[in-house]
């Protein structure tokens, strides 16, 4: 008589929740794999397994709730439910990952020539020096390490975005990762390499498709060669019970340009943690966020900005939205080196209280080490303006409406700040879900 086939919660307490075994499992998947990848995989699991979990007295840690973080009960191979939606609200995805699989493809014959937008799994074998030199190519350095080293190990496919020299992508690139079914981990990377003078944008979806609780722990890696032009927008959806960890590393060379715009709606407990080197003349990065949180949601954000040459701008606005008990964290940094004379910095972290029980942190800071610089930073908490709100409800406009137009009007200088007006709709759109 056979037995019974095991339970999906059983697997996953047999396999563990990122153990040694767990570890050996997924190296026997990586098939094809080039030796560096694997021993990649290998340095970067010994790292995970050797640091310990963050603790309260952790500086980088500061005012986040620690003791919720875990690693538990979850595996990086649940297999797909069947049903899954696969979609977007930006459009078609050139590339769709279902717990760190690969399940839809789709060809746009309309792009250039020596244009690249591929799976991991199929870039490592035939572009393997370009994520051999970008995948992970810059330390973290924002107190994270631990789990972007269990990124770096579990990781088992992504999106390679390439654009050659001098090529100008006019529609964007979509990625989304879906993560599905109680218990799911995933492992979402998008690397994007912009040569000199090319320029795209790139679009990452990341949602549940039901409302189990995940384990998420994402990375991107975007390359701006000279003159190029990057656009990134990263969209996070995940259900209300996920746990979720996202690592952004921007690199911007001479007269290069890069916009990012994260918006932050999902999970349980989220932390985005964004480092930018500005590392030629000319370099300019652009951080954007905009996060809803209500509830009990927690999102911690860490940033860091680091001007290596001289002439160079940095510009950052993160803002926040919060109401019931939701909490958010703030924590930036601007470095500008010996040597980035002429620096041109801005950081601000800007909260809307909705709600008397919601708390806002803000820490922004800066390392200046050169004389000839220009760099402001600065964070306001403030409630919905008693006069505008009056204005609204005068005119029949119920409390609850006029809280989300006001809301609206807090987030529209960010939204305004995107070019393509199909991606502030969406966006828009997106927000407007947590209404």
């Amino acid at each position: 008589m056979s037995s019974p086939t095991p339970t999906l919660a059983a697997a996953t307490s047999a396999i563990g929740s990122f153990t040694a075994d767990a570890f050996a499992a997924h190296l026997a998947s990586q098939t094809g794999a080039p030796a560096w990848w694997l021993e990649r995989k290998r340095a970067a699991y010994e790292k995970y397994s050797r640091l310990p979990l963050p603790k309260r007295n952790d500086e980088a840690w500061r005012f986040s709730t620690v003791a919720n973080l875990t690693v538990d009960g979850f595996s990086p191979s649940v297999p797909v439910p069947s049903g899954v939606a696969v979609g977007s609200p930006f459009g078609p995805s050139a590339l769709t990952f279902v717990n760190n699989q690969l399940m839809v493809t789709l060809t746009d014959a309309s792009r250039p020539a020596g244009v690249i937008v591929a799976p991991f799994s199929q870039a490592l074998r035939t572009h393997g020096e370009l994520l051999q030199r970008h995948f992970m190519a810059q330390p973290q350095k924002l107190g994270s390490d631990k789990f972007a080293a269990l990124h770096a190990a579990f990781v088992s496919d992504g999106a390679l975005v390439y654009v050659p020299r001098g090529v100008e992508l006019t529609a964007p690139i979509v990625i989304t990762h879906i993560a599905a079914g109680s218990g799911s981990g995933v492992f979402p990377h998008t690397l994007v390499v912009a040569e000199e003078n090319a320029k795209v944008t790139v679009i990452d979806y990341f949602v549940s498709s039901d409302p189990a609780a995940h384990f998420a722990c994402g990375a991107n890696d975007l390359y701006a060669g000279h003159g190029a032009q990057i656009t990134y927008i990263g969209a996070q959806h995940w259900s209300r019970a996920t746990e979720s960890f996202q690592f952004n590393s921007t690199v911007v060379r001479r007269d290069a340009r890069v916009q990012s715009l994260n918006l932050h709606l999902g999970a349980r407990q989220a932390r985005h943690e964004s480092l930018s080197q500005l590392q030629a003349p000319g370099a300019f990065s652009e951080m954007l966020a905009l996060t809803v949180a209500d509830g009990t949601q927690e999102f911690d954000q860490r940033t860091l900005q680091i001007h290596q040459a001289p002439n160079t701008k940095s510009d950052l606005l993160y803002k926040n939205a919060l109401r019931d008990q939701a909490k958010t964290i703030f924590s930036g940094l601007i470095v500008v080196d010996p040597d980035a004379q002429k620096t041109d910095a801005y950081q601000s972290n800007r909260n809307l209280m909705l709600s008397e029980d919601a708390e806002a942190n803000s820490l922004p800071g800066l390392e200046i080490q050169a004389n000839d610089v220009r760099c402001t930073h600065g964070a306001t908490s403030s409630r919905i303006d008693a006069e505008q709100e009056f204005y609204l409800q005068s005119r029949g406009i119920s409390k609850a409406m006029a809280a989300e137009l006001l809301t609206f009007g807090f987030f529209e200088d960010v939204l305004n700040r995107l070019a393509n007006e199909e991606l502030h709709v969406a966006l828009r759109k997106l927000v407007q879900t947590q209404f």
